[in-house]
């Protein structure tokens, strides 16, 4: 893995050192009767069922249940459930393009994720969405310590997810780092992020030029995933279509994101790398400061 990047692993590690990991209130719909606390075992809120096995606590039986189906299911709570974060972090070209920093802070931030997590008791796992989606090598340890890492995907996440579907453990908290500067409606992908997840925050992480282009006249743009080129002429009128479509597109983010039950916040690359005060995040409620 390059090391220039391995550098902002152990700057998020050692950001994250002054956060917790916290619950975001809003929990995806389809979990029926899952309400994580804001601690691990804080709370005996209901989960799921799961086969009856010897052993097994008779009044935690569901006798109701037993009487419509004829099987033995027992009731699990949350503090029978080790909490759990899946972060994803999106490997694509476009999360690396030049003079840009959003490779660097989408690193940083989920090694921060990771290390608020241990801090909290939660157990980790890091992801790279590419040819793909799959574990990162040593990516249930301390992100400085993650290899296997880059930025050369060619394609779009929610590819990624369809060509190796990840096996996320069920009722964790899951965490997607990506700019999610792709065309097309969010919402399938969401639903599938949050499938028997207790909470999502998708964490949309953009460059300083995604936000404020500057750069007028004559411009030729190559396109990350394809290569292909176009020229074209970018004056006051073409900045305005600009930003009215990047508004669109995050509006389309947000409703998706309120239909699955998601938190969903924007960073600057910039700006995380300058300080790390995650001012969006402790105020989504997803980190608390230590």
């Amino acid at each position: 893995m390059n090391e220039i990047y391995r550098q902002y692993l152990i700057d998020g590690e050692r950001a994250g050192a002054r956060y917790a990991l916290t619950a975001p209130r809003n929990v995806p719909f389809g979990v029926a009767g899952s309400q994580m606390g804001k601690r691990p075992g804080s709370s005996l809120e209901f989960i799921d069922h799961r086969e009856y096995q010897p052993g097994d606590d008779l009044r935690r039986i569901d006798w109701s249940g037993f009487a419509r189906s004829d099987k033995l299911t027992v009731k699990l709570y949350r503090d029978e459930v080790n909490p759990h974060l899946d972060v994803v972090i999106d490997s694509s070209c476009s999360m690396a393009l030049e003079n840009s920093p959003k490779a660097q802070a989408t690193l940083g931030l989920a090694a921060v994720f990771a290390t608020a997590a241990s801090n909290v008791g939660y157990s980790h796992t890091a992801w790279w969405a590419g040819d793909g989606c799959q574990q990162v090598d040593n990516g249930r340890d301390r992100p400085s310590i993650w290899e296997g890492l880059d930025f050369t995907y060619r394609g779009v996440l929610p590819t990624s997810f369809i060509k190796l579907p990840p096996s996320w453990r069920p009722f964790g908290l899951r965490v997607l780092i990506s700019d999610l500067l792709w065309p097309g409606d969010p919402l399938a992908l969401l639903a599938q992020f949050a499938e028997q997840a207790s909470a999502v925050v998708v964490v949309q992480v953009l460059g300083e030029v995604d936000v404020d282009p500057t750069e007028r006249g004559n411009i030729r743009l190559i396109d990350s995933e394809t290569d292909q080129v176009q020229e074209i002429f970018v004056d006051a009128a073409a900045e305005k279509r600009y930003r009215a479509a990047l508004t669109r597109h995050q509006e389309s983010w947000h409703l998706a994101a309120k239909q699955t039950g998601a938190i969903m916040t924007t960073v600057v690359a910039e700006e995380i790398l300058s300080d790390w005060r995650l001012e969006a995040l402790v105020a989504s409620e997803v980190l608390t400061i230590m």
